[in-house]
């Protein structure tokens, strides 16, 4: 006797996993895939781990959007119904949007002239009120601006909560069930290449991975003109990645080395993405993936490498994947070097493409400090 098509489809398919079945969107929060990477990035036999994190309905930063604000709500630093308000280039903003249809609060992202069209109409749609800034602050910024017009809000709107992403240790640990998700999907891991803004998801991550694999080196990736590790701060077109200010739970001594990338980079990458494997991102993913793709060919065969793809590609429509605006900024078509330049220290010389130094420290000193309080 023939089988039906849908018992031959059941058939083939019944060792398949099934998919979620979730009661609210926050369910749908973690577990994302991950996706093997070889060629453009490495020779044929080489390759890295990609952790998709644009699985998540809004992204990586759905993660800490929900935890900062589940917390916060224990701690009764949040009451209920309140206000929250925060500084955001994008992603943080669609994770508080989550967290605030989740728990019942409304939510207002500040953010500068740079985010996208595409992603103010998307936190709107969502119910968050954006607010921009229209001038950056003379030393800190468009993110300092951003953090001053916060300070505003919360003077004037009593009871009014900000998560405060770039200081609160939450956001890294948030990130802890992400670090468990690799275990689970590929062992043991040798090395994580994570992208640098917050600090947040590099030093979660990183964290729970070294208690199953303590020798785990990370690799952080920055953009050029971000202060992060001890470079002047200039204009930066990457977004979601890089700062002007210091972050305080970017943990220094975690890394092994840092890694500088360049927007023309990162857009030939995040097009190589897509283009060979059908999954790629924005500026952080198409700058972790020059990394990894790096390091993949440049540590011993077998180190297993796992590199967090924070996003997908759909807010980079009219930036990375425009011709006509990565042309205007000098940014379409240019091949990268196959090898990054190398420094010694983190502020040897301003960097302006893609640039490794294996001496992490802190700029401003805080982690020596700590030693020497221990």
């Amino acid at each position: 006797m023939h089988l039906s098509l849908l018992e031959s489809l059941v058939s083939a398919g019944a060792a398949a996993p099934v998919p979620l079945l979730a009661r609210r969107p926050s369910h749908l929060v973690g577990n994302t895939p991950v996706l093997w990477i070889d060629e453009p990035f490495t020779p044929p036999g080489r390759g890295f781990h990609a952790k998709l994190e644009g699985a998540n309905p809004g992204g990586i930063k759905d993660r800490p959007g929900l935890h900062m604000v589940r917390e916060a709500r224990r701690r009764g630093e949040l009451a209920p119904g309140a206000p929250i308000v925060e500084s955001s280039s994008g992603t943080l903003g669609l994770g508080l949007a989550l967290a605030g249809l989740t728990y019942g609060h409304p939510v207002t992202v500040v953010t500068d002239p740079g985010m996208e069209a595409s992603m103010v109409r998307m936190l709107t749609a969502l119910g968050a009120q954006v607010d921009p800034v229209t001038a950056p602050h003379p030393a800190g910024g468009w993110q300092e601006a951003r953090r001053e017009r916060v300070a505003e809000l919360l003077a004037r709107t009593p009871g009014a909560y900000c998560p405060d992403q770039y200081h609160n240790p939450d956001n890294s640990a948030a990130y802890l069930p992400l670090a468990a998700e690799l275990l689970a999907q590929l062992g043991r891991i040798d090395l994580l290449v994570a992208a640098v803004g917050t600090g947040g998801h590099s030093a979660g991550i990183a964290a729970g991975l070294r208690e199953h694999c303590p020798e785990l080196k990370l690799i952080g990736v920055d953009t050029v003109g971000s202060t992060i590790f001890g470079q002047p701060a200039a204009p930066r077109l990457m977004r979601g990645l890089g700062s002007s200010i210091h972050p305080s739970n970017v943990h220094y001594g975690a890394f092994a080395e840092v890694h500088w990338v360049a927007p023309a980079e990162a857009v030939w990458a995040c097009r190589q993405l897509a283009r060979r494997h059908y999954a790629s991102g924005g500026w952080s993913v198409g700058a972790v993936a020059m990394v990894a793709g790096w390091a993949a060919r440049t540590y011993r065969a077998g180190t297993r490498i796992a590199a967090v793809f924070p996003d997908g590609p759909h807010r980079y429509l009219e930036t990375v994947y425009n011709d006509s605006w990565c042309r205007e900024h000098g940014i379409l078509g240019l091949e990268p070097p196959t090898e990054p330049d190398e420094i010694a220290e983190q502020d040897e010389c301003v960097v302006t493409s893609w640039t490794r130094c294996s001496q992490v420290r802190d700029p401003l000193g805080r982690e020596a400090a700590k030693e020497v309080v221990r």
